[in-house]
């Protein structure tokens, strides 16, 4: 992995974000993980659901490393610079930063504007939660939430597997993080078949996950928020979550705020109580979604500078 193929990814991503115009490799392993669940459930693999669940971990994310890898090194050997970028390209899509913030953008746009049914239609996009029953300041911890948990998963995971494998291993990391969103429920239809990609995620995310809080934590320093109480927050709840993972930059974020996140949450018609994140000494509101959204361009940019100065060293 360069450091030219990294920082084009990331300028690429900033700039044009998740493509339109093209089917996004996402949406195609999210279809071949429907392909291969359907054969499960119906026996035809002759495993029974949790069995079939680690087959269906091995048989997307392994051609998934795969075929990234042959396309672009096949694309070098056509040409340096018709590789050089395919390597952006494929790097760029696994990153998500523009598209993290345009989406969320839009449900807090609708909020505003006073289109609530608008805002809970735009936020069920974008969180596995129920959104139909949302209040406001619930539509505001939900941004916030998703936000800072996927600025680990959507924008410091990606990147540092990029650092550590090229295209290959990001996609690859995608592949897993796409599985645990649509089959790691821990529910009665999920809990067998999606039992082994729930807790890869988990593994794969757990270096990542810390590694973003600590970056908040610093950020928060650099933007004059609560550092300190960033990291004492971190620290404290950083565990308060279903997630081993997912409650560390969530915690780290609402020190950096003042704001208690987590709570009752409905999933699937089920409400779901998750112990709460932080101290409520500030309002839920748009000023803090607002100061999210800096944490989290302000992340991204610390996250990619560094990977970039190491790749280039290395290099």
């Amino acid at each position: 992995m360069s450091a030219v193929v990294f920082i084009g990814a990331y300028i690429t991503d900033m700039i044009v974000g998740d493509p339109r115009r093209i089917t996004h490799p996402v949406v195609i392993i999210g279809k071949l993980v429907m392909v291969v669940e359907g054969f499960i459930r119906r026996g035809f693999l002759g495993f029974d659901e949790k069995q079939g669940g680690v087959i269906l971990w091995f048989v997307v994310v392994i051609p998934v490393y795969l075929i990234t890898g042959g396309i672009v090194e096949g694309c070098y050997l056509i040409h340096s610079v018709f590789g050089l970028m395919m390597a952006i390209i494929f790097s760029s899509l696994t990153l998500a930063t523009r598209s993290l913030y345009k989406e969320s953008k839009m449900v807090i746009d609708a909020l505003v504007s006073g289109h609530i049914e608008k805002a809970r239609k735009n936020l069920s996009m974008i969180v596995g939660r129920d959104t139909d029953n949302l209040d406001d300041e619930d539509i505001f911890r939900a941004v916030i939430e998703t936000v800072s948990e996927n600025l680990s998963d959507g924008i410091v995971a990606p990147m540092f597997y990029l650092a550590l494998g090229g295209p290959p291993l990001a996609m690859a990391y995608k592949a897993v993080n796409t599985l645990d969103s649509m089959v790691g429920y821990h529910n009665e239809r999920y809990g067998d078949i999606g039992f082994f990609s729930a807790k890869m995620d988990d593994i794969f995310n757990w270096i990542p996950a810390r590694l973003t809080a600590i970056i908040i934590v610093t950020v928060s320093f650099i933007l004059r928020f609560d550092g300190r109480n960033a990291w004492k927050i971190m620290r404290r709840d950083g565990r308060n979550h279903l997630s081993p993972n997912s409650g560390m930059p969530e915690a780290a974020t609402a020190g950096a705020l003042n704001i208690q996140l987590g709570g009752k949450i409905q999933y699937f018609g089920e409400v779901t109580n998750k112990p709460t994140i932080g101290n409520k000494n500030k309002q839920t509101d748009r000023e803090a979604v607002k100061k999210t959204w800096v944490i989290m361009f302000a992340s991204s940019i610390f996250m990619a500078g560094t990977c970039t100065i190491l790749l280039w060293v290395i290099g």
